[in-house]
């Protein structure tokens, strides 16, 4: 794996991480909304897993928010790692 493909994973879970505990979920609570486990979750929060565009849609859905504005959030993040 080279270094873009572990900082974008890294930024998708710092990410998602920071809306939902924005919005006050816990890993379990977003979990259960996306009918997957709590460790799939905790998994893409500390960079360790990637998760697929399908899922990420799935995810966005629990944290009711648009996909587009989830991909924005991440393009911010990750420019700013990159200047």
């Amino acid at each position: 794996m080279n270094h873009n493909e572990q900082t974008i994973k890294q930024v998708i879970g710092k990410t998602l991480k920071a809306i939902r505990i924005k919005q006050g979920l816990s890993q379990e609570d977003l979990a259960g909304k996306c009918e997957v486990d709590r460790s799939y979750i905790s998994m893409i929060e500390v960079g360790r897993n990637e998760p697929s565009v399908s899922k990420i849609f799935e995810l966005c859905d629990g944290l009711n928010i648009k996909p587009s504005s989830f991909f924005q959030l991440i393009e911010i993040e990750y420019d700013k790692l990159r200047s």
